[in-house]
This record gives structure tokens, sequence and C-alpha cells, in this order.
């Protein structure tokens, strides 16, 4: 079987793909055969040994995948051969067959083809985790989402609407504002044309949002605080903006606000239960109709290097998938 493997870190370039002998599940593991892997900021960031997660070399990326159960090990009761399964791996879903801890395995919601699937995972669990969980997101409420044309600011985007909050999305040209219409923002702001405080004051009759959902960092995060409503929930999802910005603490005190870390990971692994609750909750709301993945292109495995070329210049509206 084929896989894409960093031996170096290193650019997109550096990667390889190669024929590799193909995995066996031991026991409690299961062998998916990958249909689709969809691509990820920390993808990038993983291959250049920037990740907090930090694999030994040779590895393969991608943290999420898509496809049929191939084989079952010994102990397994929660998946069959022919089961049609998406899994969140970390790293090493870059591959036609991955050996997957049977934990991870969440089945495909019906009606969800795999592209979209590969698409769903990581970037809506994240966003479920951040304003439900992390953020305590209320009907009624305003959610302010930075980089809100990325696959989580999608999500953030639909996630919030559907717990029935005013969605305010942010992000760098007029066209990625205009998918985050799309899928369902309110308001929209242009933050590389227009004053971010300025907006957020005009939008909220200045009493600023509620939440704010922060995948990006930088020079976003800052101004943002500062324009917070009061008892507001500033989320720490990621740093897309390469800078882990530095935050005067006295503005907590001043809004009364907290500034809460989103470690989506962790808390799949230490919170088994409630990630599964999470995970049912979103796919009653794929079935609603509510949550529409946005896949703004497809790339065949072998094409892996280009793919993250194109994640690492941010410029992505959606997701990306690689296929099989």
């Amino acid at each position: 079987m084929r896989a894409v493997l960093c031996k170096s870190y290193g650019s997109p370039d550096t990667l390889v793909v190669e024929e590799n002998p193909s995995p066996v599940a031991g026991p409690g593991e299961v062998v998916v055969s990958v249909k689709a892997c969809g691509v990820n900021f920390p993808d990038v960031l993983i291959i250049e040994n920037k990740y907090q997660l930090k694999p030994p070399l040779p590895f393969s990326p991608g943290s999420e995948l898509a496809g049929v159960v191939k084989s079952v090990g010994d102990g397994v009761t929660n998946a069959r051969v022919g089961d049609r399964v998406l899994a969140i791996t970390g790293y090493g879903a870059f591959a036609e067959e991955v050996k997957v801890d049977a934990k991870r395995l969440v089945p495909i919601p019906a009606g969800m083809d795999f592209v979209t699937a590969a698409s769903f995972g990581l970037t809506y669990a994240t966003s479920d985790h951040a304003l439900r969980d992390r953020g305590e997101l209320k009907a009624g409420e305003t959610l302010l989402v930075l980089g809100a044309a990325g696959g989580v600011g999608i999500a953030a985007i639909e996630i919030g609407k559907a717990l029935g909050a005013r969605v305010i999305a942010c992000a760098s040209t007029d066209d990625k504002l205009a998918v985050c219409r799309e899928h369902g923002a309110d308001a929209t702001i242009n933050y590389a044309t227009e004053d971010l405080r300025e907006r957020i004051k005009a939008l909220t009759d200045s009493k600023g949002p509620n939440v704010i959902y922060d995948p990006v960092g930088g020079p976003y995060t800052e101004p943002a605080l500062r324009s917070i409503a009061w008892r507001g929930r500033l989320l720490v999802v990621g740093f897309a903006a390469g800078e882990i910005p530095k935050i005067p603490l006295n503005l907590t005190l001043l809004k009364g606000c907290s500034i809460v870390g989103v470690f989506w990971g962790d808390f799949a692994r230490r919170e088994p239960q409630h990630f599964a609750q999470s995970v049912d909750q979103l796919g009653r709301w794929f079935a609603n109709g509510q949550l529409k993945p946005h896949v703004s292109a497809t790339f065949p495995l072998e094409r892996a290097a280009d793919a993250l070329k194109v994640m690492a210049t941010r410029q992505v509206k959606g997701k990306l998938v690689l296929t099989t």
C-alpha cells in the first residue's frame, strides 16, 4: 500500500510517496482502507517540527480519515469488517491503509460521503468542544469568529447558528466572507481593510461579543479581546497567523472575562464519553441539514505535497481533502 512519508523535517516538497507493507491489526485495533483524508493546518506544522505532537521519523502526516474497516484485531467489539468509519488519528492518515485504535473510530453518519466525512471530524468536533463545552455559548448571545472561512471557522459559524447565537464572521478577503455568509454568518468583518475594533463596536451596539472563537492568534487576538463583552469568553483554538500573542492580563480584569484554552486532542483522549456525546450531537445536526462542510478542493494522495502548500498559504476556504 502507498503512504505519504515525512523522512526529515521540512517543507511539503520533502515528502515522498512510497510503497509500504500493509499494517496488521493488533489487539484493540482495526485496519481501515482509506477512501479520503482531510488536510489541516497542523499537518503543515507537524512536518516542519513546529507542532506540539512530535511523532518519530519517518511518519505519515494526516490527522483525520474516512474509509472502510478492512480487518479487526482481537477484542474489538465496536467495529466489523465493511463498516464505514471516520477516525481522528493525530498523524498517519495520509496512506491507503491505516491502523487505528478501535476506540478512535466513529461511524460515518447516514447520508454522508467519504470526502465529506474526511472533512467533518476534526473541524466540527473541535468547534463543538470549543463552543458548547469550553465557551458555554447560549442562544441569544453573540459569537465572533476569527479566521471564519477556514475549516474550523466555518464549523464554528454553523454550530453557533445551531445553538441560536448571532454570528459575526471575520476574515481577510471579501470572497472568504461571502463563503461565511453562505454558511449562516449574520454579519461579517474584513479585518484586512476594516478597523476590527470599530466594526465590532458598530455591529454589537458597543456591547461586544459574548464569545470569541480564535484559531488565528497573531495581531487579531488583542483587539478582539479589548472588544469583548462583560463576562465574555475568549477561546484560544490555535495560531494560524504564526505568532502566539502576548496578552495584557489587566484586560481580563477590566472586562470580567475569561481566556479559555481549547485542546481538543487531549479532550477526546481524557474524556471519551463526553467526546462520544459531542459526535452524536454533530451527527444529529448534520442529519437535520444544519451542518454542511465546505470542501474547496480535492487532491489525489500522490499530490499531498501540493495540498499542503495550498494549506500553508492560509488561503483555503473550508477544507482540502486527499482521495486514494
